[in-house]
């Protein structure tokens, strides 16, 4: 049942035709992307990773004995890797690309005309595209995310779309993420989890089938409120000095540059938590340790008095303390 209703959410939301043949349920996101670099990598293979990367891509490409290579993205580009940056470390070991959009930490969207560049190089020297769209629907400014996937055959057949419930539904306890992709990629990926975890929980999936199947308005309440909120974290963070953001186009994260402090990005997410009492993530484990991440997927109350003390500790920023 459940892979049915993906199945026709794939078709209603991506415009991509995948049966259920073609789909795997997973515990979680994490896992589908984890069986997919067990499928698809091997000793010798190279997989490219834009960075700043979501932080667990990198270690699932050395559990399958690949090599990670890195393309390294700018804020000026809204951290999206260009046709030249990605010609350039494309080599006949290439197996496949990690495409996360929206992108954590980033939030970065990548356009249909961007898209369609990835693809075009993808088909020409034969290398996978895995789709991370898990914060598909947490996406703004009256934008869309669009899957790689869904333009045309030749990318349809090098694509795997990945994607769950853990964002759109709020359901991150549920543990339930799906792949989808060509048949014998997914039956080797359902072959790999048959003998690892078997399936995700029975409760599990019919509260994930109940999310799919029903009223969907729920997302576009939650969508929209994150907008006002990222809108307002935004504007204030932009508004400090010494420290920069640019407003991301989806998910739920402010990527904030802090080179202008000159100390790493440990050691500002340590004297924050110490000295101003705010929680942030460093940007290190993400390949940019320039930058913090902060996260606005919590109250305007609580954003407000994370940013009071993030202003007041800027304001007395002591260049000679040291963690």
């Amino acid at each position: 049942e459940l892979r049915e209703a993906i199945s026709k959410k794939f078709k209603k939301d991506n415009n991509l035709d995948y049966s259920s043949s073609q789909i795997v349920v997973s515990n979680g996101a994490k896992h589908s992307l984890y069986n997919i670099f067990q499928a698809i990598c091997e000793r010798g293979s190279e997989v490219i990773i834009p960075s700043p990367y979501w932080l667990s891509y990198p270690a699932m490409v050395n559990l399958s004995e690949a090599k990670s290579v890195f393309i390294k993205t700018s804020a000026k580009n809204n951290f999206k890797v260009t046709e030249k940056d990605l010609a350039a470390k494309i080599t006949n070991r290439t197996r496949c690309l990690i495409l996360n959009s929206p992108s954590n930490p980033t939030g970065s969207l990548y356009g249909p005309d961007e898209l369609k560049m990835i693809a075009k190089l993808a088909v020409k020297h034969k290398f996978f595209v895995i789709s991370d769209e898990i914060y598909e629907r947490l996406v703004y400014d009256n934008k869309k995310c669009i899957s790689i996937a869904s333009l045309g055959k030749d990318i349809y057949d090098l694509a795997i779309t990945v994607n769950g419930v853990s964002k759109s539904y709020s359901m991150t306890g549920w543990r339930i993420g799906y792949a989808a992709g060509p048949v014998e990629v997914m039956k080797a990926i359902a072959n790999i989890q048959s003998h690892a975890t078997s399936n995700p929980a029975s409760i599990s999936q019919k509260a994930a089938l109940a999310a799919l199947s029903g009223d969907q308005r729920c997302i576009e309440n939650m969508r929209a409120e994150f907008e006002r909120r990222r809108d307002l974290m935004v504007s204030r963070m932009n508004k400090m000095k010494s420290i920069f953001c640019v407003k991301p186009e989806g998910a739920f994260y402010i990527f904030c540059d802090i080179s202008k402090l000159k100390e790493s990005s440990v050691v500002i997410a340590n004297r924050l938590l110490d000295e101003a009492k705010v929680a942030v993530i460093p940007g290190e484990p993400f390949g940019a340790d320039t930058f913090i991440r902060l996260s606005f997927a919590t109250s305007v109350g609580a954003i407000n008095k994370g940013l009071d003390r993030i202003g007041e500790w800027m304001n007395t920023f002591d260049h000679s303390a040291k963690v």
